[in-house]
């Protein structure tokens, strides 16, 4: 390191069977001699000395003496990047520090422990104890009238009164480090951690019925996706899933390292990071990383359909990851699959690129890179005629059992297997 500003963190890392951490290593973040940021990591001669030690992700960051470094992402390795809070998560941190921006050492170690994955931060090289306690699924009401506030309030500048920065105070113990937009929050019951996502008073229809409903949808066409459910709370609807790194146990919680799809395509959230976002070149890093490439390949072929049946145009690489309970890596469930309601109804694209013609939408362009999926020609086809016919046939009576409106169901009824998907033209 050549500059004299240098800030740092230890990494901790929750191993597989295990429910308290460990100090993995540690994270030191720089400026190197074109004044650029760069970020240095280096694993510890304890942690390397362990006969259970684990890589923080099988691309960027595997299990060896060295010093890794990276001016990619302002410094941030990706799997750093992926334990770290997303939009909602940020906001409140922001609110929290009243600071308009602040550093992604700020980010990772002000996000309280209970973001994706099996990572954690702190500034001492022992790891505190992880927290026990989380809030309940009987506090729903609370922590919605908290997120309301703070959703109200998205445009004003940073709360400075006491009553508002008890409200983030608040906030921040119950869970604000799983990404995405949405307010979020993390709750329990007696079978485990929730992921609980509130509805928006700008919402162009009841998400968290929609949502629930994709799900269940997903899950009847053969997809892996995860366990939702919709809870009534004073009236309001909140959709709560599954958390799937997560596993209940006698004296804690099991973790599951996750790793995003971004990280493996070692893309960025940017414009120009674009032509990274690929559904191909995803499908070739999980043939190289899974421990049963074949079932993750067809899987996100699978996904990828539903997807485009769905109109989901938020299939970003954040939104697909791979999780390892030990030390097998695979495609985590499926999650965040919203349907939306573009005005072309002759071409709709995908936010990542899923054949010969890029993102467009189109049976065929699905099935023209079949292949790279470890798929035959006639196995993949079979796949999105199958698909298809599930979407359209039963898409209306499985939002109608989840409690999506009559009115809702109206508003979403031209996301599904849309005119241009068998239009002869759409082809690569």
């Amino acid at each position: 390191m050549t500059s004299e500003t240098t800030s740092g963190c230890f990494v901790y890392i929750t191993l597989p069977g295990e429910v308290e951490p460990v100090t993995a290593g540690r994270y030191v973040l720089g400026r190197d001699r074109r004044d650029v940021p760069e970020g240095n990591f280096v694993y510890g001669r304890r942690y390397m000395e362990r006969p259970n030690a684990v890589a923080l992700d099988p691309i960027e960051l595997k299990l060896a003496p060295r010093t890794y470094r990276t001016v990619l992402l302002g410094g941030l390795f990706g799997a750093l990047r992926d334990a770290s809070p997303d939009y909602w998560g940020r906001r409140i941190i922001q609110r929290h520090l009243l600071k308009v921006q602040p550093g992604e050492i700020d980010y990772l170690l002000y996000s309280p422990d209970d973001r994706a994955g099996a990572l954690g931060f702190g500034l001492n090289q022992t790891p505190p104890a992880p927290k026990r306690a989380f809030n309940p699924t009987l506090e729903l009401a609370r922590l919605q009238t908290i997120a309301d506030e703070l959703v109200a309030g998205e445009q004003a500048p940073a709360a400075a009164n006491a009553g508002a920065a008890r409200q983030v105070e608040n906030l921040m113990l119950i869970g604000t480090s799983m990404g995405g937009a949405r307010p979020k929050a993390v709750v329990e019951d007696e079978s485990g951690l929730w992921i609980a996502k509130f509805n928006r008073f700008d919402d162009d229809w009841n998400s968290a019925r929609v949502e629930h409903a994709m799900l269940v949808l997903g899950r009847a066409c053969g997809l892996t996706a995860a366990e939702s459910r919709v809870e009534v709370i004073g009236g309001r609807d909140v959709l709560l899933l599954k958390r799937f790194d997560r596993e209940r146990v006698e004296g804690g919680y099991l973790r599951a390292r996750m790793v995003s799809a971004l990280t493996l395509l070692r893309a960025e959230d940017t414009f120009q990071s674009r032509d990274k976002w690929s559904y191909l070149l995803l499908a070739e890093e999980l043939r190289r990383v899974c421990s049963n490439p074949q079932d993750d390949a067809r899987e996100l072929f699978r996904r990828m359909c539903f997807n485009a049946l769905i109109s989901n145009i938020d299939d970003h690489p954040r939104n697909h990851a791979i999780i390892a309970k030990d030390t097998a890596w695979k495609l985590s469930p499926a999650y965040d699959l919203t349907p939306a309601v573009p005005i072309s109804i002759e071409r709709r694209d995908l936010a990542m690129a899923c054949g010969d013609a890029g993102r467009l939408a189109s049976a065929d362009n699905l099935l023209s890179q079949s292949a790279r999926f470890l798929l035959g020609a006639d196995d993949a086809r079979g796949i999105v005629n199958e698909m298809e016919a599930k979407v359209r046939a039963s898409w209306y009576a499985t939002a109608h059992a989840a409690g999506v409106s009559e009115r809702d169901c109206g508003k979403i009824a031209g996301a599904f297997a849309y005119e241009g998907f068998r239009r002869a033209g759409n082809t690569p």
